[in-house]
């Protein structure tokens, strides 16, 4: 089934950059929507500037982006990351889907943290699934500086764990150790790649 195409989602801790890595192994194109992100909210984009004038305290003293501080504004309400969105969504949009077409014969899997369909509808969703102590656990551990009440914020302006499963054609249980996981990403890998 070359040249198909699917977003990789998942809520926050549920694994899916550890599924994306087994994907990668497995010959899959793996497309960071958070490195798109960071792309466009570089130091000189049109939408950083735009970001700074909405939100000026997310600026460190020598006025470039503190994305730490930009998630502490957003994260807490909606509207801000309704607006935050906004901003950033037409250039992500356009970068991941010229990223997907250099790849015109390759399974493409578009890595991203929110239900949206940034290349329409038609593309299925492999979602990575984790029960919400446990992604909570592995926020935290991570290395990333997020206290336990920073997870929460994050998760709870993240679509819920049945909205995930909801929107899943495909489901990775990450609920087990690596082994578990490759596993997961082996069925669903073999499932999309049989004619």
């Amino acid at each position: 089934m070359a040249g198909t195409r699917f977003y990789l989602g998942g809520g926050i801790g549920s694994g899916k950059s550890a599924a994306a890595a087994c994907f990668r192994t497995l010959g899959a194109v793996v497309i960071s929507g958070d490195d798109t992100g960071r792309e466009v909210l570089a130091s000189g984009t049109a939408e950083t500037a735009a970001v700074l004038r909405r939100w000026p305290d997310a600026a460190t003293p020598e006025g470039s982006l503190d994305r730490q501080a930009l998630g502490r504004l957003v994260f807490r309400d909606a509207g801000e990351l309704a607006a935050l969105e906004t901003i950033t969504g037409p250039g992500i949009r356009s970068r991941l889907m010229a990223a997907a077409e250099s790849h015109p014969d390759a399974v493409v899997m578009v890595e991203v943290p929110v239900l949206r369909d940034f290349a329409g509808p038609e593309w299925p969703w492999i979602v990575v699934d984790a029960p919400e102590g446990l992604r909570m656990a592995r926020a935290i551990q991570r290395g990333s500086g997020m206290s336990e009440g920073d997870v929460q914020q994050v998760m709870a302006r993240q679509p819920s764990r049945s909205e995930w499963l909801a929107a899943a054609a495909w489901v990775i249980d990450n609920s087990g150790d690596l082994a578990h996981l490759e596993g997961q990403c082996r069925r669903v890998w073999d499932e999309i790649r049989r004619p």
